[in-house]
């Protein structure tokens, strides 16, 4: 089968097509045909120590089933977690798997495992987000970004959201963008502050990095919570006003998917399936896909994704 790898040359990430055997299942996973896959920017933009077979999330068909797997059965339109999913067969782990909603296309399937679960553990099991609370989102137009607005909407919050471009603003404000900030600086907090009538954002994630962390401090209301998911700038490190912490009682929370074990993770997907799942089944929540590319088109989608083109998620199909 043909499969894409990724590998480090010059300090860039760099893809490499090659032909390679199909996957075989072990216990607990399943064997699926790649039918649509989801371009992930911590996965494609920071160059990998060893070669690896490239891609993150995707939806298909299952082709086989492993040991112990009953949930699935062959044929099921799936979509998950898939380690490898630039390629026409994959493996995903049977507990982190969800099924298709009958409504969703295979590229708008593939666009929910990573964002939407990551959304779901940020907004909902850690970061609390009720109707009528503010939201402040910092690189509101990237697929993370435009996924935790559509869910804050769905929920009845209030969405604020910084971006560099103007113009991508612009695009979301059909999706209830409610607040648009046009900055890539940390000189948001004057303007969240007069949005929420001087309160602060209930919640704030921080999709950029180091470079905004303490303009995002300074923004949060009284019992205000924040959650670092994102480092776009590059910057890991930034001071923390520990004073704000402690006066205004604040919480502060780091999300990730891949860094937690299949148990861990699958707890998530267990909570997004009774909370979000229903929301896309019904079309209250539409996937954004920016744009579709073909299966050889793969380095030209990377390309897209590293020139900060896209609004919503870019989808390779196979």
């Amino acid at each position: 089968m043909r499969a894409y790898f990724i590998r480090a040359s010059d300090g860039q990430s760099l893809l490499e097509l090659r032909d390679v055997p199909p996957p075989e299942p072990g216990p607990g996973q399943m064997l699926v045909r790649v039918r649509a896959a989801g371009l992930n920017r911590g996965e494609l933009i920071s160059a990998p120590k060893t070669s690896r077979a490239a891609g993150m999330d995707a939806a298909g068909e299952v082709a086989q089933l492993g040991a112990g797997v009953t949930q699935f059965k062959p044929g099921d339109r799936v979509m998950g977690r898939c380690p490898g999913a630039f390629a026409e067969y994959a493996l995903m782990d049977a507990r982190e798997t969800l099924p298709v909603p009958e409504r969703l296309s295979w590229e708008q399937a593939a666009s929910v495992p990573i964002a939407f679960l990551v959304v779901y553990d940020m907004l909902l099991a850690q970061g609390r987000l009720k109707a009528g609370a503010w939201l402040l989102v910092t690189g509101v137009t990237s697929g993370v970004g435009v996924t935790a607005l559509q869910v804050a909407k769905a929920l009845g919050a209030r969405v604020i959201g910084t971006s560099g471009s103007p113009q991508k603003l612009e695009l979301l404000k059909p999706l209830g963008l409610d607040v648009a900030l046009a900055t890539r600086k940390p000189d948001f907090c004057a303007a969240v502050l007069q949005a929420t009538g001087g309160k602060g954002a209930d919640l704030c994630v921080n999709n950029v990095g180091g470079t905004v962390f303490a303009e995002c401090v300074r923004a949060l209301g009284f019992e205000g919570r924040l959650a670092v998911v994102g480092t776009m700038d590059g910057t890991l490190t930034a001071q923390i006003d520990l004073d704000a912490l402690h006066a205004k009682r604040l919480t502060l929370f780091g999300v990730s998917n891949k860094l937690r074990n299949s148990e861990q993770r699958s707890v998530t997907v267990r909570g997004f399936a009774a909370s979000l799942l229903p929301l896309l089944a019904d079309g209250r929540i539409k996937p954004l896909i920016d744009r579709v590319y073909a299966f050889d088109e793969l380095p030209a989608a990377k390309a897209r994704m590293q020139a900060n083109a896209h609004v919503g998620k870019i989808i390779v199909t196979l």
